[in-house]
């Protein structure tokens, strides 16, 4: 399964960026979003920021995957 997760970017230069991804510092490609700038939240698939979030959206998606994480983690009935 592929998901893409929020993340917010700490350093833009040119068309690359550094985000902080739950503390971890990642290296990512900003040409499919060149607007954004830093402290702004983007959603990440595969090494892009493919959409600008607003805060309250990136909250909600980290709730949201906070939730799918606590199902994933019981055990499969009859496995």
């Amino acid at each position: 399964m592929c998901l893409a997760v929020p993340a917010k970017l700490i350093e833009c230069e040119a068309d690359e960026a550094v985000a902080d991804l739950h503390g971890n510092r990642v290296k990512i490609s900003t040409l499919l979003v060149p607007q954004v700038q830093t402290g702004d939240w983007v959603l990440i698939h595969a090494g892009f920021a493919i959409q600008k979030l607003e805060s309250d959206q990136a909250e909600a998606t980290f709730a949201v995957l906070e939730d799918l994480n606590k199902h994933l983690d019981e055990p499969v009935p009859g496995v």
